[in-house]
């Protein structure tokens, strides 16, 4: 019985070792582990998109930089193979093709030549994103550039439906902080995309659309985040910054706020009508006047997820009563600019 008692005492041990030992091992599992498997983003994700595609082609939005330092999202039709995410994010790094393929539109690549993207993993359950790049991800010239690189990245990553957030390694490893001092958080979502003021007391932000200034024929939209004094962010808030036109000297253009009034908006079961008035109504038939405050109106509305139309008044007229003969879709544009 003693040597049973034993024997008995000893297997207890040993198992109790074992399971410690086994915790310990995972205990220096590193940060971005090649087990990690990757999880496709699949076509039944796009549904809510109301994405088209066409020869296997997948409108997808990416983003480059202007001049001024804003990033610029822009639609480009991407072959729908296997690790689209991938694709979207190798089709910003920076090489000489890409670069004489926008170099009719005044915009650059955020992502530093030579850049390969070493993994990719989504968590199905969090929707957060894992990305591992190789070294020369880190070559940016200035702490400007570091910027508009992650953001764009993230930017990039989220536009997918099953993307939630995005965390950044190098080799294998996450980063904190990059070369020019850019800080990083251990995880970043869609935040500030090109904060242009600061106020002291703001208390919320909104997101408007203001033109590029651009020497070429490309025209494009920039989105602008504006911090306010609301409370927290809402349509007339987002409407006003919008009308009352961009910050002067920051290379963003705006033709409609020297020429439109906003009198004020009204939602009705989805349906957000916006009311104008024109400093003079011969304004108000030209054609290129409507078409930026449509596409700038529309754009602007896109951040409030319970607008799914919108609706131009004239003094409380519909734009056919004003005698103003536009056709326009009412929906809310789905991309800010094409390429």
């Amino acid at each position: 019985m003693k040597v049973k008692r034993i024997l008995l005492i000893v297997l207890i041990l040993a198992i109790c070792i074992n399971m410690s030992g086994c915790k310990g091992k995972k205990g220096f599992k590193k940060l971005f582990s090649k087990k990690d498997k990757d999880v496709e983003i699949i076509r039944s994700d796009e549904e809510e998109l109301n994405i088209t595609e066409e020869d296997g082609m997948r409108n997808t939005v990416v983003y480059f930089q202007n001049k001024q330092g804003f990033l610029v999202p822009i639609m480009r039709k991407l072959p729908w193979e296997e690790g689209i995410a991938k694709i979207a994010i190798k089709n910003m790094v920076d090489n000489p093709t890409l670069r004489e393929d926008l170099s009719s539109t005044g915009l650059a690549p955020i992502i530093p030549a030579g850049t390969e993207i070493k993994g990719m993993t989504v968590d199905e359950n969090t929707g957060i994103c894992k990305v591992d790049f190789t070294n020369e991800f880190l070559n940016c010239e200035s702490e400007k550039d570091e910027e508009n690189l992650i953001k764009g990245v993230v930017y990039t990553l989220t536009e997918f439906p099953a993307i939630r957030e995005v965390q950044i390694f190098v080799e294998g490893e996450a980063i904190s902080s990059m070369k020019h001092g850019t800080q990083l958080g251990e995880i970043l979502g869609r935040e500030n995309i090109n904060f242009v003021k600061k106020i002291e007391d703001a208390r919320s932000k909104v997101v408007v659309y203001f033109k590029g200034d651009n020497d070429k024929d490309y025209e494009y939209f920039v989105p602008v985040t504006v911090p306010t004094l609301a409370p927290m962010p809402n349509i007339l808030t987002a409407l006003e910054e919008l009308f009352q036109g961009p910050p002067e000297g920051m290379g963003l253009n705006s033709n409609i706020h020297e020429v439109v009034e906003l009198q004020g908006v009204e939602v009705k079961e989805g349906i957000a009508y916006v009311n104008l008035s024109f400093n003079s109504m011969e304004e108000g038939k030209q054609k290129e006047v409507m078409e930026e405050l449509h596409k700038a109106v529309g754009l602007t509305l896109s951040q409030f997820e319970e607008i799914g139309k919108f609706e131009l008044l004239i003094d409380g007229k519909t734009l056919e009563e004003a005698g103003i003969n536009f056709e326009y879709d009412e929906s809310i544009p789905t991309f800010a600019n094409e390429y």
